[in-house]
């Protein structure tokens, strides 16, 4: 179907609207927009009809992954559109800001083989859903993205070090934190024995080519290590093989009917915080893949996101086992819908803490 795109003038989002249609519904922020007619030259800047170019972006799960690890090991990038400043090596942390505090990433990798669609729609999307719907305070919201003009915002991973460093820096009792992360995660040997399964998992900075990836041990000891007595993080990660992407000592197996178990991942070493609490709720296990999907709004945006959004704007006094179980659904539902089944296909939700929980009665606070 051919499109044309216009932008949501209450979230600022753009969107790709059928021809020839009046109205259209903003995913985000779900604004009814009042589209005007097209003008006689409006299909000048689309692509002819016969060259190699899909008119619409693909539905799940047929998309770019959040990633392979044979994408990780053997990929060879293109050179980025934006030039790196050596000054973002040196950058300071911003000043802190409210009880309320989230760093929220979104990488499209834009120029590369492996580029992904949905990643900053998804970063955009939290940061309207935790400022407009959960009351933080917009100057208590990081958005590290390729669109930020700031380029201590650009998602480097020196940036990316310095904003999960201001996440817990001062944090205290009451403190509420969040860390969004949407874009290519990557499986890796464990070098200190400390995994279960062998292999740490890891964020890709746009840079990681240069720079290297950023460990669950780091991540762990950045932002799970310091958080203090009274003080609640919830992970939200939007990635390949991100079951234990916090590297949280305890990890949820939930099955259909709701029964669930937690297994200990404490090898060697401490993985809990400094007496307040952490949550993860990731894409999928260790070993599955996620990605991008227009199969629930037309807009990319990855499952994961989607799915947790709605989840809490769709139902009050929500526990940790129902969130969990909702998403899973709203997942299935979409890929058979799509005639899209199959193991390998298979995109399940993960629940991990630094202590375990009834999963039924603990009640969602962001």
């Amino acid at each position: 179907m051919d499109r044309r795109r216009c932008k949501c003038q209450r979230c600022g989002m753009n969107i790709a609207a059928p021809i020839g249609a009046q109205t259209v519904i903003c995913p985000r922020c779900q604004s009814v927009i009042q589209l005007q007619p097209p003008r006689n030259n409006s299909f000048a800047n689309f692509p002819p009809a016969n060259n190699n170019m899909r008119p619409e972006f693909p539905a799940y799960p047929a998309r770019p992954r959040r990633m392979s690890p044979n994408v990780v090991n053997n990929f060879q990038p293109q050179q980025f559109n934006r030039p790196m400043s050596p000054q973002i090596n040196n950058i300071r942390p911003p000043a802190v800001h409210g009880r309320k505090r989230a760093v929220l990433c979104g990488i499209n990798y834009r120029g590369h083989a492996k580029s992904l669609k949905g990643s900053i729609n998804d970063a955009l999307s939290m940061r309207y859903f935790l400022v407009e719907k959960l009351g933080f305070p917009i100057a208590s919201v990081i958005v590290l993205t390729e669109d930020e003009k700031d380029p201590y915002k650009y998602p480097t991973k020196a940036n990316i070090r310095s904003a999960l460093r201001w996440l817990v820096h001062g944090c205290r009792s009451g403190d509420s934190l969040v860390f969004h992360y949407s874009g290519h995660g990557a499986r890796v040997r464990d070098r200190d024995g400390d995994e279960i399964d062998g292999h740490d998992e890891s964020l890709c900075p746009v840079d990681y080519e240069t720079e290297g990836r950023i460990l669950d041990d780091e991540i762990n000891s950045t932002i799970v290590r310091p958080l203090p007595p009274g003080a609640i993080l919830h992970g939200i990660i939007d990635t390949c093989f991100s079951g234990t992407f916090l590297d949280l000592p305890f990890l949820c197996r939930i099955n259909r009917a709701g029964y669930f178990k937690w297994e200990d991942h404490r090898i060697r070493g401490y993985k809990g915080t400094s007496g307040g609490t952490a949550f993860s709720i990731s894409a999928c296990d260790d070993h599955q893949s996620s990605g991008d999907t227009t199969a629930f709004t037309g807009v990319p945006m990855g499952a994961l996101t989607y799915s947790f959004i709605q989840t809490l704007e769709q139902e009050t006094k929500l526990t940790y086992g129902r969130l969990i179980m909702s998403m899973q659904n709203k997942i299935q539902e979409a890929q058979k819908g799509l005639g899209l089944n199959g193991a390998n296909e298979t995109q399940e939700p993960q629940l991990s803490s630094s202590e375990p929980f009834d999963i039924h009665s603990k009640l969602v606070a962001i």
